[in-house]
């Protein structure tokens, strides 16, 4: 993927009708990898309580919350809001780009009109999200994707504290015998505790009372965040045809000899297929997916690793 300079100033709005809250750290730290979120706003209804989830995130992330009541039933007035002030803050001048962050495609001429005034527009938003507003940003990432990455991210931290754990509990077991046995039961009420079938009827009790308690501390449910929660258990197939993508952008970028740059490549990606992420076909780097494929070649040229489609080296080969 293209790189962004860190420096780049971005504008966060975020439609809370359409977003869950349990998205906001998720966004953020995406966006930090793009550059600077230096307007962060959120915008909805905040006299109701169908927003109640976000007020925490609001507080944490020192979010602004903007509000606008719902003048007619049926009439969603927050993208009215949103647009208005992304339109003041273009013409202010002191972003370089906008996150838009909504499935909703009422905001696809908004980012067709960031882009034509010069602003780089990455949208955020869940598989649903129409097609219009997905091809009308430089960049689309799809909020399920951060959500299994961060999971991704915890399950790796969380063997890792175990296997620390473990091996520090063998290291103090050496000096006596007896100490070996106690540490040998100690760690295995510690196994137990985890789920294991030593820990007899006490597992389903624990962790019937953890999920009690995590429930107890959730915001009640409201039709909009019961949609989000609802879409972030459906799991969809890339929409992007991988080989296809991958051997268009190549044969679209190499010179004559057929290798191009990753950098490149990724560029040419990123043009075509806004909401190309290589998250979404299980690595979190393009030049990892690109190794991978049995259909491509890669090499290094000093700092730089390029790519080639080996059936078209072998046709150069036999012509």
């Amino acid at each position: 993927m293209p790189e962004i300079p860190s420096s780049l100033r971005i504008a966060v709005l975020i439609d809370c009708d359409n977003v869950s809250p349990s998205y906001a750290p998720l966004i953020l730290e995406e966006l930090a990898s793009h550059g600077t979120p230096t307007i962060k706003r959120a915008y909805g209804d905040w006299t109701t309580t169908n927003l109640n989830g976000w007020k925490k995130a609001l507080n944490h992330h020192a979010i602004q919350p903007v509000q606008q009541f719902a003048y007619t039933v049926g009439k969603n007035s927050t993208d009215s809001t949103l647009i208005i002030d992304a339109m003041d803050l273009l013409w202010m001048g002191n972003v370089d780009a906008f996150a838009l962050v909504s499935s909703d495609s009422d905001f696809t001429r908004l980012a067709t009109r960031l882009r034509e005034s010069g602003k780089r527009v990455i949208g955020l938003g869940q598989r649903k999200t129409p097609a219009s507003l997905r091809n009308a940003v430089d960049q689309f990432v799809y909020l399920e994707l951060l959500k299994a990455s961060a999971e991704e991210h915890d399950d790796a931290a969380a063997g890792h504290d175990a296997d620390a754990e473990e091996s520090a509990g063998e290291d103090e077991a050496q000096p006596g015998q007896g100490s070996s046995r106690s540490s040998r039961g100690g760690r295995g009420r510690r196994r137990g505790g985890r789920g294991s079938k030593s820990a007899g009827a006490e597992t389903p009790a624990d962790d019937t009372h953890a999920e009690e308690s995590t429930t107890d501390a959730q915001p009640a449910s409201t039709p909009e965040l019961a949609e989000a929660e609802e879409q972030e258990t459906t799991e969809e197939a890339p929409r992007i045809h991988l080989e296809s993508a991958l051997v268009k952008a190549i044969n679209a970028t190499s010179g004559d000899d057929g290798w191009a740059s990753l950098g490149v490549i990724g560029q040419h990606l990123s043009r075509a297929h806004a909401d190309f992420d290589p998250r979404d076909f299980g690595h979190r780097k393009l030049s990892d997916l690109v190794m991978e494929q049995p259909y491509l070649q890669t090499r290094t040229e000093g700092r730089t690793v390029e790519a080639a489609v080996k059936a078209r080296r072998r046709r150069r080969a036999e012509g």
